[in-house]
């Protein structure tokens, strides 16, 4: 197989495929909610070890995706912890929300070609 098909020149827009997969990388956090809290980290991280050798814009996509819900599930551990004093069911709704919502943003942001940064992740995958 062509390597140049694979990785096109910096700066070129990102291929179909390419669009998918980087849309798949945000999506794939949606297997969370089959497979509560583990699920959210799982899926990216499959896309991101699958396709981070073929594609940089993927690449970017799947490891913005990993680290966001590396985040998530940090603070889904602490809103668990706050429900000992109840504040944990508000903070925990207003996450999922807001995961669920720039979710879905980052996954159209890559379906459009265009590179994505959740605004409060931790970079934990460099």
């Amino acid at each position: 197989m062509n390597e140049a098909a694979n990785n096109p020149a910096p700066g070129a827009a990102p291929t179909e495929n390419e669009r998918t997969w980087g849309m798949l990388a945000h999506l794939s956090a949606l297997a969370g909610l089959v497979v509560p809290m583990i699920g959210i980290v799982l899926g990216p991280l499959a896309v991101w070890l699958a396709r981070r050798d073929q594609s940089a814009f993927v690449t970017a996509h799947a490891k913005e995706a990993l680290n966001f819900n590396i985040t998530v599930l940090l603070a889904a551990v602490m809103c668990m912890l706050l429900m000992l004093v109840f504040i944990g069911i508000l903070l925990g709704t207003a996450l999922f929300v807001a995961w669920l919502v720039m979710t879905l943003v980052a996954a159209i942001r890559a379906s459009e070609g265009a590179i994505y940064h959740y605004p409060f992740a931790l970079r934990f995958v460099k």
